[in-house]
């Protein structure tokens, strides 16, 4: 029997002339459906070239400060091409080329970095670089910023040194609770960016409820390509008999998609490098979902590939979690828990209770920085 095309989904192929062949015929058992978008997000793609060029220009003398985004993959593309990775400023030679990662760093490590003369090439996120500006704004203004998320994560730690006294990391229900601030503290919030609204939602609606001057910052800060990656894979979930999931075991968007499609009841694993897949995994499946975080499209080849051999041979994409992802709407702020006793003067409304918080500039995303990011040449497309 023929069988017709969902409306979301579409034929894809691998990159090869057979696999598109074969996708134009009718759909038959076993298939795999594939994730989009998946894999790096265009910032990560962004800071990579960043590199690339750089090695171009300068060879094996540029230097990448930790990880240019958490993929193993990458950091060993980039390696045999010649880039050396540290862990600090502090092990790169006086006058260096030094590229800062897509998740940014502190005013101190640009602080060091200057005094040390090194050639800076800032992969920054542009919508991190806006979060740093915004941290130092408001923080200046007098408010005291909650970071919600990892407070592991490089982001963050970033982001903490833009105000550290001036800074609290959130990253529970929990926390929020065992915050030693009064309620009436002039405060703000934002969330990690590479976290889900998924995630931060329950976090955030506690801050809301407990404290009473609360500014959101940038509540369209979390990626959109990770909330997207998080929507796809409960779209596969719900159509196939198992998940994989491509990317590095340490990544923690690689765990997250695990998480999702495991609360979403699928049987889900991951394939840290392209030829990991378990025949066992497959057993009794007629149906195989693919996504990946962190990881370049090369890996997932490498998968599709070892699925053909497994006898999935028809690979469609599920285009889903293409549709536009409005931000988390902050809301009304919730009045106060205790209200005044009625002989009580009705207090002021609360806008004119908060201090002026300074008008933050919105977080632009553009695929042409606004000035050079390699030394003497022109500035660097993202395309």
């Amino acid at each position: 029997m023929q069988m017709s095309e969902p409306a979301e989904m579409s034929h894809v192929a691998k990159p090869t002339a057979e696999r598109r062949r074969r996708t134009t015929r009718r759909r038959s058992t076993p298939t795999v459906t594939l994730a989009e978008p998946r894999g790096l997000c265009w910032g990560a793609e962004r800071a990579v070239r960043f590199v690339e060029r750089a090695l171009d220009l300068h060879g094996s003398t540029v230097y990448v400060r930790r990880e240019i985004a958490h993929s193993g993959e990458l950091v060993r593309h980039l390696e045999r091409l010649g880039a050396r990775f540290v862990d600090s400023e502090r092990e790169i030679p006086d006058g260096a080329v030094c590229v800062f990662s897509v998740h940014g760093v502190s005013p101190a490590v640009r602080a060091e970095a200057e005094r040390r003369s090194l050639r800076v090439i800032d992969a920054t996120c542009p919508l991190v670089a806006g979060l740093h500006q915004q941290v130092s704004q408001v923080a200046a203004a007098g408010r005291t910023v909650l970071l919600i998320g990892d407070a592991e994560h490089e982001e963050l730690q970033g982001l903490r040194g833009e105000a550290p006294n001036r800074t609290v990391v959130v990253t529970s229900v929990a926390d929020v609770a065992d915050l030693a601030i009064p309620v009436d503290t002039p405060l703000a919030y934002l969330t990690q960016t590479t976290l889900s609204q998924d995630q931060t939602a329950e976090i955030v609606e506690a801050v809301r409820a407990r404290f009473t001057d609360l500014v959101a910052l940038a509540t369209d800060s979390v990626c959109q390509a990770s909330q997207q990656r998080e929507n796809g894979v409960k779209s596969l979930s719900s159509r196939c008999d198992v998940v994989l999931v491509v990317g590095p075991a340490d990544s923690t968007e690689t765990a997250r998609l695990l998480e999702v499609a495991g609360h979403a009841g699928a049987r889900a694993h991951l394939v840290p490098e392209g030829d990991q897949v378990r025949a066992d995994w497959l057993t009794g499946a007629t149906s195989v979902g693919v996504t990946s975080a962190d990881t370049p499209d090369s890996v997932v080849d490498e998968v599709l590939d070892q699925l053909d051999e497994l006898g999935f041979k028809h690979v469609w994409v599920d285009r889903t979690a293409l549709a536009d992802i409005p931000p988390l709407d902050p809301g009304r702020l919730p009045a106060q828990s205790s209200p005044a006793p009625a002989q009580s003067p009705a207090p002021a409304p609360r806008a004119a209770q908060q201090p002026a918080v300074p008008a933050v500039p919105p977080v632009v995303l553009s695929a042409q920085p606004t000035r050079p990011v390699f030394p003497g040449q022109p500035a660097l497309s993202a395309k």
